[in-house]
């Protein structure tokens, strides 16, 4: 797939998107009144757990934590039962009370405008910085999960091996204008009807461009 094919698929999944839900972080980030630390909040949280699960959790806790400050003065084990049954809990838990101190200490209670401040905070990977950098501050930025990483190879747009690859891959080959709406465009296709296992490629509005590289089963 080209550049140019592949700005066609994008205008036309961006519009069948009001038809599929939408990730949790998005969900979140659209009702927030600071996004960028309710995007990071919701995406720590994001990391191996379901949507419906991440959604609940992050409301629990942004609800009892709705600023750095107020986040930094919770107890770890507060913090775990707030989030209780994400995974990784426990560390998500302490990773979430670090974020909170270090924010307050050394970025006056405000979630950094960069990625080496973000990469800097504590179980703060690539794909939560940028998340944050695009859903929460409207920055270029180029978020590649699983599933954006997925899918560019299954189109053939990329040929990597790793999530990082693909990102690197794209900031060379991807236009700006893509930037900051591809994950969620991805994601939610991903989510809905690219799955991984066995994809909808009957259903698929997309299914004329893709050439299906490596695919070994659809519907």
């Amino acid at each position: 797939m080209d550049t140019r094919t592949l700005g066609r698929v994008l205008a036309r999944l961006k519009r069948e998107l009001p038809l599929w839900k939408v990730p949790a972080v998005g969900v979140i980030a659209d009702g927030a009144v600071d996004r960028p630390y309710e995007t990071l909040v919701s995406t720590v949280l994001s990391l191996r757990t379901r949507d419906k699960v991440t959604e609940a959790a992050s409301r629990r806790l942004l609800g009892r934590a709705p600023t750095p400050r107020a986040l930094s003065g919770l107890a770890r084990e507060e913090v775990e039962r707030l989030i209780y049954p994400v995974g990784f809990y426990r560390t998500k838990a302490a990773h979430l009370v670090a974020i909170g101190l270090r924010l307050e200490r050394e970025h006056s209670g405000r979630v950094p405008r960069s990625m080496d401040g973000l990469l800097a905070l504590p179980g703060v990977g690539r794909k939560t910085a940028n998340l944050v950098l695009t859903v929460g501050f409207g920055d270029y930025g180029i978020c590649v999960d699983t599933h954006v990483h997925r899918i560019c190879n299954l189109w053939g747009y990329v040929a990597t091996r790793t999530p990082d690859e693909t990102e690197s891959a794209l900031r060379r080959k991807l236009p700006r204008r893509h930037w900051i709406s591809l994950n969620d465009i991805l994601v939610t296709f991903g989510q809905n009807l690219c799955v991984p296992s066995s994809p909808w490629c009957s259903r698929c509005p997309v299914a004329r461009f893709c050439p299906r590289i490596g695919l070994k089963r659809s519907r």
